[in-house]
């Protein structure tokens, strides 16, 4: 047995955790676009001369485009180092930021944040599967949770200061400090993380293959279903702070900055629950985001309780984000950055079904706290998905790929012998 020398055994480490910083600061410059655009909504209406429920098509737009990127992207580019993809990848991002901020009307701003959304789901898909890759075996969920903790800290640092920054310079200047983060990601992917190459027999026809097992369209409908109900209220979170709770507008920015607070204890505690068994940590995201929205339609009008509400949710909603990303992760083991992708095609497609159901009870003269009724249902429908119809459906998995059985066995855990896939021979 070879014992490494202690100071290589720094070195990696100490490499490792610079690549895993390089993620997170991707992770950190795409939450801070995702999310500061509901801090930004009423300065987009505003400026552009329309309603806040027709401002949050541009919510939509973007949902929307990771939706499609995601998957697309992933897939053609099967066969693509990973590195070298995430540095495609975050390029367009920063881009199409930038576009964003010169976007001339409401139609063209709604086209940008399309083409913005296009790589945001790949991006987290490939650098989940790069960043397992350089945690090393046993620290998977952790090492998803890492990268996703650079978004989470984009709502407790980037969505206030660029909320902040909206309300003195405007909303353009916001989308323009994003395109600059973009390229300090692009600077950081360059130096510090490794190249990883994909397996010999991986394609574009591989990918689709991984598609086949239903167990995957379960969990990725129930996601998409449930994950709605946060956005349903987060959408609309600064009028509903300002026109029901009463607090200032100059308080949204902290109010953001809480919630990023909670989304990041969130992952941190998601990382290591999913850890131990993915499945309950689904189920424990899935109540715990019910709860949270009812009392937040019940206590909205509170300052306190209203507060305090938005903050358990980013907890409860990204224990239930990470645990997603992960079981998808573990339903398509020959394809994980396909898995992980369509994690945040299902995030997204929430986010845009959310965003428009809870535009439509405002526009329809129920109020802002509506939203969180309407959330709390998604949720419920969501979980149900998961709980009823996931343990039933039929799952298929086609062996014959490199490495499919060990990919199997290192993914999965061994208490979600539900999750286990039968191999079609």
């Amino acid at each position: 047995m070879t014992v490494e020398p202690t100071g290589t055994s720094a070195r990696s480490a100490h490499r490792s955790a610079l690549a895993l910083l390089a993620l997170a600061l991707g992770g950190f410059t795409i939450g801070t676009t995702e999310f500061a655009t509901m801090g930004l909504l009423p300065l987009v209406a505003g400026d552009l001369g329309v309603s806040i429920p027709t401002a949050g098509h541009v919510i939509t737009a973007y949902a929307l485009g990771v939706v499609v990127g995601a998957p697309l992207l992933t897939t053609l580019a099967a066969r693509v180092d990973r590195r070298v993809l995430l540095l495609w990848l975050m390029t367009a991002f920063a881009a199409a930021n930038v576009l964003t901020a010169f976007a001339p009307s409401a139609g063209w701003l709604v086209v940008a944040r399309f083409v913005a959304g296009l790589p945001h789901g790949a991006f987290f898909g490939v650098g989940a599967v790069l960043g397992a890759h350089v945690a090393g075996p046993g620290r998977r969920g952790q090492a998803v949770a890492m990268m996703m903790a650079g978004l989470t800290v984009a709502n407790i640092v980037g969505v206030p200061i660029s909320t902040v920054l909206g309300q003195r310079l405007g909303w353009r200047a916001a989308f323009v400090g994003v395109g600059v983060l973009g390229i300090l990601t692009v600077v950081a992917l360059l130096r510090w993380t490794p190249a990883l190459a994909v397996d010999a027999g991986t394609s574009v026809r591989s990918e689709l293959e991984a598609l086949r097992n239903r167990r995957l369209w379960v969990a990725f409908a129930g996601g998409a279903v449930g994950f709605g109900g946060m956005f349903a209220v987060y959408s609309y979170v600064s009028p509903l702070l300002t026109d029901v709770t009463g607090l200032a507008i100059t308080t949204v920015p902290l109010v953001l900055a809480l919630f990023g607070v909670g989304m990041t204890i969130g992952t941190l505690l998601g990382g290591r629950l999913a850890d131990r068994s993915v499945l309950r940590t689904v189920y424990l995201g899935f109540a715990s985001t019910i709860a949270v929205l009812v009392v937040i339609a019940l206590t909205g009008g509170n300052a306190v309780l209203a507060v305090t509400s938005i903050v358990a949710l980013g907890v409860s909603s990204q224990i239930l984000g990470l645990a997603l990303q992960t079981r998808l992760m573990d339903l398509s083991p020959t394809a994980p950055s396909l898995g992980a992708a369509l994690c945040h095609s299902a995030l997204n497609l929430g986010n845009a079904t959310g965003a428009w159901l809870g535009g439509l009870v405002i526009a329809a003269g129920y109020g802002y706290l509506a939203p969180a009724w309407v959330g709390a249902v998604l949720t419920a429908v969501g979980l149900l998905v998961v709980a009823t119809v996931g343990r039933s459906a039929p799952h298929a998995f086609v062996a014959g790929a490199p490495g499919a059985q060990s990919q199997v066995d290192g993914l999965l855990d061994d208490d979600d012998t539900d999750a286990r896939l039968a191999v079609v021979r």
